[in-house]
């Protein structure tokens, strides 16, 4: 198991012996993780229209060669989001610019100053292909456990949309996706051995993973 909680300004580190992402090292490539970023007392829902469009737009726009947003989920007062990183250093550094992008234009909108996000967040290495499945899984159809009045097959409030990995094709949305293409085995071909995600399937619970 690989969990690293941290202060929101602090450097994101995760270690898990041999799997441990190093700088530098070409034996030990780059794994995806599942990171939580959750938000502070008193805020308005991050699903609503005006709030959604900026976050979905800073996640666009963070979106680098050596950090990439794979796929998200924005629900209350949390973000859920899949993401890869070249190194350590890139996944400290991207995690903390995307809180930081994020603030900012939550705080625009809201016309506010001050703390947006909680003073940790929370990364979950992921491993195996079947782990990195329940991780997408759990991201994009998050809104299940906290909406299970929502009969909806998807979320709008995610990548879905974009998503090519249901069983069912979804329309091409009008416009550019906001994630990127995985590049790391696990999070491209390595989840799809245990089957395409179906549109009834929801999060499992499980300890190492907050609400």
């Amino acid at each position: 198991m690989v969990v690293a909680t941290v202060r929101a300004d602090h450097p994101l580190k995760v270690e898990d012996g041999p799997c441990l992402i190093v700088p530098g090292s070409s034996t030990r490539p780059p794994i995806p993780l599942h990171l939580t970023l959750r938000a502070r007392a008193g805020l308005p829902s991050l699903r609503s229209d005006r709030l959604f469009e900026v976050i979905r737009e800073s996640i666009r726009a963070t979106n680098r060669t050596e950090f990439r947003v794979l796929h998200f989920s924005v629900q209350r007062d949390h973000l859920r989001l899949v993401v890869e990183a070249q190194d350590e250093t890139a996944l400290s550094s991207g995690a903390r610019g995307l809180s930081i992008r994020l603030a900012r234009a939550v705080n625009r909108v809201l016309e506010r100053r001050g703390p947006v996000w909680g003073d940790r967040y929370h990364a979950h290495a992921l491993k195996t292909p079947k782990e990195t499945r329940n991780a997408v899984v759990y991201v994009l159809m998050n809104f299940k456990k906290h909406h299970p009045q929502d009969r909806r097959p998807f979320d709008p409030c995610s990548s879905a949309p974009w998503f090519d990995g249901f069983r069912s094709a979804l329309p091409a949305p009008p416009d550019q996706s906001p994630t990127w293409k995985p590049r790391t085995w696990l999070a491209s071909t390595g989840w799809r051995r245990h089957g395409l995600i179906g549109f009834g399937e929801a999060p499992k619970p499980k300890s190492t993973t907050p609400a």
